[in-house]
């Protein structure tokens, strides 16, 4: 009997996919994590039962949170990671040959162990000696550091009700991450589900966050194939007057100076593509009136769980 996966990215919308085969699964302290073969995704990363990435475009994910901060900088030298355990993060991010010092930090040492040791894409950034890995809070790493870091990335977990990082999308932690960034520094953070259903909930709700903070905020979205929606990100500038829009010619001239190999996804002319949000986002965005705070929040809906049996036979039990 075949193995599936049966998430619940909303009510009334699920998604199913087969596993093909499990490789290697552990319990932390915190969560459930599982390196798996789905059928149409190949190699995947599960934290407890929801995906996190998968072979087949876990890099259209990462260059997208990664490389518009990087390159809309003038010279990245200090970055700092909050989550991003999986290493892949790190790996775009040391793709910069002006990176002097990269600082991750994830809460979770078992799960950064296991991803060291089942995601072999990921093996060289983990042993890059640029590469800072802190096992601790990002929040409370972040805020003992000084005015320093010229790039803040967060690839946290989504603000779900009840989880673990919902209070990093707050105006209170922005702030603070605007302290620590240096002169021109830049904060990306993964800003969830942001296609044309769903983008109205904690997307739209991040950019009003971060944009009561900051000066100047670009929201920007791309289709994940195997999150099942478009997925969106937030780049928030701390010098308003930081030049932003570049030509196609300029993008691919940066990424040719600056990073170490070809990129697979990101070059000028898809740049322009992830920037061209559509009407009704802009109008969402025009007239999103939520800030979070620690008392205000907007929650994604996510849940996860295995099922063993076909789908098929599923259906037929209910019909």
């Amino acid at each position: 009997m075949s193995k599936w996966i049966d998430e619940e990215l909303e009510d009334g919308f699920r998604g199913m996919y087969k596993i093909k085969q499990i490789f290697a699964s552990s319990k932390s302290e915190f969560q459930n994590v599982d390196v798996m073969e789905l059928e149409p995704f190949g190699r995947c990363l599960m934290i407890d039962g929801l995906l996190q990435s998968t072979q087949v475009d876990e890099f259209v994910y990462h260059e997208s949170l990664v490389h518009p901060a990087m390159l809309l900088h003038a010279n990245p030298k200090k970055v700092y990671i909050g989550g991003g355990g999986e290493g892949a993060t790190a790996r775009e991010v040391l793709r910069h040959k002006s990176v002097e010092k990269c600082v991750m930090v994830d809460i979770d040492k078992d799960v950064v162990d296991f991803c060291k040791a089942h995601l072999p894409e990921n093996t060289e950034a983990f042993a890059d000696p640029r590469l800072e890995l802190v096992i601790d809070c990002a929040k409370a790493q972040l805020e003992k550091a000084g005015a320093e870091y010229d790039v803040i990335i967060m690839d946290l977990d989504d603000p779900l009700e009840g989880g673990p990082c919902f209070q990093l999308y707050t105006k209170e932690f922005y702030e603070m991450c605007m302290s620590k960034l240096a002169p021109g520094g830049i904060l990306v953070t993964q800003s969830g589900q942001a296609g044309i259903k769903r983008h109205n909930v904690v997307f739209s709700a991040i950019h009003s966050t971060l944009r009561a903070v900051f000066p100047r905020v670009l929201p920007y979205n791309q289709a994940i194939y195997s999150f099942l929606d478009e997925w969106g990100w937030q780049l928030a500038l701390s010098d308003e007057k930081m030049e932003h829009k570049l030509s196609v010619e300029e993008v691919d001239k940066r990424i040719t100076a600056r990073i170490t190999g070809e990129l697979k996804f990101l070059d000028g002319e898809s740049w322009q593509g992830l920037f061209a949000i559509s009407k009704l986002h802009r109008k969402t965005l025009r007239e999103e009136t939520c800030v979070m705070t620690k008392g205000t929040h907007r929650f994604m809906h996510a849940t996860g769980l295995t099922v063993a049996e076909e789908p098929e036979a599923k259906k037929a039990k209910t019909a």
